[in-house]
């Protein structure tokens, strides 16, 4: 079942990617959706993710959350890399900076707060699935 879900993400994310974005911003579950477009830390190339995201402010947040898994998503550690990324929303782009907090940050739970809830509480979920903190990514746009 993993695997058909996972294929259906692809699905989602090839759409948003080849329709300009204009369509795949609230297709999935009704969730808003962006892409984050990181560079490799390994190879140097683009690499895109739909993410459920949240809003804080002019921030935008989404969580490092892999599903649970006990390892992050691969993208987690681009951003450390190089926090310097792009973000795309519907059909616009911007420049952002992206920023990983963790529970110690005196933010994290109320920005938490935000996108367990825009995830119908499946973000809570996970974190009950991994002993790792899930890490929660602000994305500030690019001065």
């Amino acid at each position: 079942m993993a695997s058909v879900f996972a294929n259906v993400l692809r699905v989602h994310q090839w759409v948003y990617e080849n329709s300009g974005g204009l369509v795949g911003h609230k297709l999935l579950f009704g969730n808003p959706t962006l892409l984050l477009r990181t560079v490799g830390r390994k190879t140097g190339q683009e690499r895109t993710s739909a993410l459920t995201y949240g809003r804080d402010g002019e921030a935008y947040l989404v969580t490092a959350s892999n599903g649970g898994s006990p390892r992050p998503p691969g993208w987690l550690a681009n951003v450390k890399a190089t926090p310097e990324c792009e973000i795309q929303v519907g059909r616009r782009r911007m420049k952002v900076v992206a920023r990983a907090t963790y529970p110690d940050d005196p933010d994290y739970a109320r920005r938490w707060a935000i996108v367990d809830k825009v995830n119908k509480g499946r973000y809570s979920a996970y974190q009950q699935m991994t002993k790792r903190p899930i890490a929660l990514v602000v994305l500030t746009r690019a001065r």
